[in-house]
């Protein structure tokens, strides 16, 4: 009778580590599978906008940092501000740092953000004014 109870919680004790290690493995593929299913999301996201011929020769482009100020004085200055700090629309210092390329393009020729106007460059100016903004 000693033997049994001694023996009952041996063999007890190998199937709960068992059951904790099957845990910490169910645990880790579901964290991994969901850690790839946003990194496809994200990289599917990405190539669909990418995708945008518009957007893809914008930037295929090889930009001038001195044309893109040129265009942003002339077309985004006065309520940008000339140095981008800020009047009427938003300060767009660091603005890369919170948009990714093709947001910035997107929301430049979108007109979905009032009271900025819908503005159409070419892709080289598209280009050259992207670059300015990545300079700010």
């Amino acid at each position: 009778m000693t033997q049994n109870t001694i023996d009952s919680p041996s063999l007890s004790q190998p199937s709960m580590e068992n059951q904790n290690n099957r845990l910490v493995v169910q645990f880790a593929l579901a964290a991994t599978t969901i850690f790839l299913c946003v990194v496809l999301i994200i990289w599917g996201i990405h190539r669909v906008q990418v995708s945008d011929p518009y957007v893809h020769d914008v930037l295929e482009s090889t930009a001038d940092l001195e044309r893109g100020q040129q265009l942003f004085w002339q077309n985004c200055a006065m309520c940008h501000g000339v140095d981008g700090t800020g009047e009427v629309g938003p300060d767009l210092q660091h603005v890369s740092e919170r948009k990714s390329q093709v947001a910035l393009i997107k929301q430049v020729i979108s007109g979905k953000t009032p009271p900025m106007p819908q503005f159409q460059p070419n892709t080289q100016d598209m280009a050259d004014l992207l670059v300015f903004l990545e300079s700010l």
